[in-house]
């Protein structure tokens, strides 16, 4: 049997997440976030984080060879794994809320 193919998670973080001089540490943020979330979920997924510059955009989004899917077509693929998309997407923002915080921490 052979594995399915990996999905591409791009998450856009919010520069207010950092506090009100957000802006001025998203982009260096999400680039230590992404090294951090390499290790997550790594037989499943590929982490892109970026800055959510564009409120207009979602937060998450998920694709398969550049094909962008839609939340139920991404639910239908986590159900063929044994796994929970929402359950998913709680402990990767339990993570990502857990490393904001190292980070906000380190920077005071």
């Amino acid at each position: 049997m052979s594995m399915p193919k990996k999905l591409s998670v791009l998450c856009r973080v919010e520069p207010g997440c950092l506090g009100p001089d957000g802006r001025e540490h998203i982009e260096a943020f999400c680039n230590l976030a992404q090294q951090a979330m390499k290790h997550f979920a790594v037989d499943l997924v590929t982490w892109t984080l970026v800055p959510r510059y564009d409120k207009t955009l979602p937060e998450m989004e998920y694709s398969i060879d550049n094909k962008w899917l839609s939340r139920s077509q991404v639910s239908i693929y986590f159900n063929t794994l044994g796994q929970d998309l929402d359950t998913f997407e709680e402990v990767f923002n339990d993570k990502l809320t857990a490393f904001i915080n190292l980070y906000l921490a380190r920077k005071s």
